[in-house]
């Protein structure tokens, strides 16, 4: 009986040193009810019908669709129409599911990138932006609709997608559902018809391949716009700075019409609608740009440094293991060389020792 009960005692003690293992400290994780759900039918249509499911025909060619895919799910007798639109990259996908989105969309419980209303869902994954269309006769239960979302894209984008996207612009304070992704002239003047979109310099031209996204913000007298403006290198953010301060008079008290902003290396941000100077500079200052050099190899998040620095040791010790094998196997090949040629080809030079080719001169004095 003592022994059980020190067995016992021992148990616990090794449970308590690692409470991960306790039943206790597993996290749960949540389950999407299963559904029949398969693809009926697809076909492709032009991209001048996406007005008929919600959708812009020049905002699409603009991120550089040119393909569409038009897919009917079915489960039962229940029927979903999805539209699947081919972007060039993720970057593109995200910024036509940011331009899309309008406050009253609400983002999609356990998903990521997915947001709807009464009317649409929007979805990023990979370089295809997807839309469920929910029509008038739309009964799916929310368990039924969840799966399908799993279904045609998952519950989130994968980790090496996911570090491919924009930063997202600061929380504090932002309105949900206003930050947008820009990369042309057309979304730029639906999102800000005010403004002089044409100093911003997108194209692929000298001078321009700007990068544009925006977010409304509350402040203490209402609303304000904020603008980060990306470029390729410092040289071109500060050429279009200068333009932008000369041609909107940034920093400049002009009442409803001022436009404060300020050059940080390649990114120039802009406030509109501020009210104050000092309401614009507790906005500006939410962002930070940090100078990094990037590898093409991204480091390995799940390693910690000195993880890093054994297995550095290790792979020096196995390419040392290498170095020493190679010579071994080299020394031995000479050797058995040397062998073969004294036996097979006994007049070859090569077989001989060098004591046999040693010559003397027995010189005397």
């Amino acid at each position: 009986m003592a022994r059980k009960y020190a067995r016992l005692a021992w148990l616990a003690a090794v449970l308590a040193a690692f409470p991960p293992l306790c039943p206790g400290n597993v996290k749960s994780i949540p389950q999407v009810p299963a559904a029949d759900w398969r693809q009926a039918n697809s076909e492709r249509i032009p991209v001048a019908r996406v007005g008929q499911y919600g959708g812009d025909p020049a905002i699409e060619r603009e991120y550089g669709v040119n393909s569409i895919e038009l897919r009917t799910y079915q489960m039962g007798k229940t029927n979903a129409k999805v539209l699947v639109e081919i972007a060039p990259d993720p970057i593109a996908a995200y910024g036509l599911l940011t331009f899309y989105q309008t406050p009253e969309m609400t983002p999609e419980k356990d998903f990521e990138l997915v947001v709807g209303d009464s009317t649409h869902v929007l979805m990023a994954r990979g370089d295809k932006f997807i839309r469920f269309v929910r029509g008038k006769d739309w009964k799916l239960s929310e368990s039924d609709f969840q799966a399908l979302l799993t279904f045609v894209g998952g519950v989130r984008e994968p980790k090496s997608v996911e570090e491919t996207l924009p930063a997202p612009m600061p929380f504090k304070g932002q309105v949900p559902g206003t930050e947008k992704y820009v990369v042309g002239l057309a979304a730029a003047r639906r999102l800000l018809p005010s403004f002089r979109t044409d100093l911003i310099g997108f194209g692929t031209g000298p001078g321009e391949g700007a990068e544009l996204q925006l977010a409304r913000y509350k402040t203490e007298t209402g609303e304000s716009t904020v603008i980060s403006i990306g470029y390729p290198t410092p040289q071109i953010a500060r050429v279009r700075f200068g333009s932008l301060s000369h041609f909107l008079a940034l920093n400049q008290d002009r009442g409803a019409d001022s436009v404060y902003g300020k050059r940080q290396h390649t990114y120039v941000f802009l406030i509109l609608n501020a009210g104050s100077a000092a309401t614009a500079s507790s906005l500006m200052n939410q962002f930070q740009v940090d100078s990094t050099l990037s590898w093409d190899r991204p480091p390995n998040p799940q390693r910690t440094f000195t993880l890093q620095v054994v297995h550095m040791i290790l792979a020096i010790l196995i390419l040392t293991g290498y170095l020493i094998g190679a010579c071994v196997v080299a020394g031995v090949a000479f050797f058995l060389s040397k062998r073969i040629a004294l036996k097979y080809f006994p007049d070859s030079a090569w077989g001989h020792t060098d004591d046999d080719q040693l010559i003397r001169l027995n010189l005397k004095f």
